[in-house]
């Protein structure tokens, strides 16, 4: 028997992959991984070292702590599929906007165990935020386990599933809107006669050390904007155009919208 399996190893599964070998929460033969094609899984092989295969079934009959690392529209097909392997002692991990925990235990057809992860594609880089929700029927035992393996790619927080659909807009959406940002304040450095690779670097790490501040301070994102913020300055400049363009109204709805899609799948 392994001590985890992953059915599907995309970018998230693959990033949490990696990271458990990394922080050596499970070594490579303890991991099984499920591949579409040949490709894939000797694509696992090679990168981690861990042991593949191309059958679902394989995997949950071989684990007994599983992660559902698929895309949400293939939860369904997946479980129909491995059902017969299933047992009540089987713990399932959903990663996926919209699959709730009775969902999930209902598509199993034997009432597993079952949790939610909402992590996020910097987990790539050990510094994911993970939202965890953990069912009824999850020993106190598993819900250890299932921390160590969030906190092996970066902070996590247990949530009720009530905000799990928030969770995954806030941090699981929101990097591709960061990815924007930084984007665009490359390019207007870009505009002002920077050098492209230079304007990237000057814009990421000025938002890595602000996320920073906010979490190592404590301190509201508010006052760290106002302590940048010099009385007829340069900054100040800057915020009142972006709130003349609706920054703040255009994020919110942007992660609304991400929430309520979430919702719906």
């Amino acid at each position: 028997m392994y001590k985890i399996g992953f059915i599907g190893c995309g970018n998230m599964g693959s990033a949490m992959v990696s990271s458990l070998i990394a922080k050596e929460i499970y070594s490579p033969d303890q991991i099984l991984v499920s591949h579409l094609t040949e490709e894939g899984a000797a694509r696992s092989r090679e990168m981690y070292g861990v042991d593949v295969t191309l059958d679902n079934r394989q995997v949950a009959a071989q684990t007994r702590l599983l992660i559902l690392a698929v895309k949400p529209q293939f939860y369904e097909e997946v479980l129909t599929g491995i059902q017969a392997e299933l047992t009540p002692e089987h713990l399932l991990v959903g990663i996926a906007p919209g699959k709730t925990l009775e969902w999930l235990r209902e598509k199993s057809g034997c009432g597993v165990k079952t949790a939610r992860f909402m992590p996020n594609t910097p987990a790539k880089v050990l510094e994911g935020m993970t939202a965890i929700c953990i069912g009824d029927n999850v020993t106190e035992e598993e819900t250890q386990e299932l921390k160590k393996i969030a906190g092996s790619f970066g902070r996590f927080e247990l949530i009720p599933e009530r905000l799990m659909d928030a969770a995954g807009a806030v941090g699981g959406c929101s990097p591709a809107f960061v990815y924007m940002f930084i984007e665009a304040m490359a390019d207007a450095a870009v505009m002002q006669g920077m050098p492209r690779k230079m304007a990237y670097d000057f814009a990421a790490q000025a938002v890595l050390g602000s996320a920073k501040m906010v979490l190592e301070t404590g301190l509201h994102p508010g006052t760290l904007k106002d302590q940048v913020c010099s009385p007829g300055g340069t900054t100040i400049e800057g915020v009142r155009m972006l709130e003349k363009a609706g920054m703040r109204s255009a994020m919110i709805e942007a992660l609304t919208a991400s929430a309520e899609k979430g919702k719906r799948m």
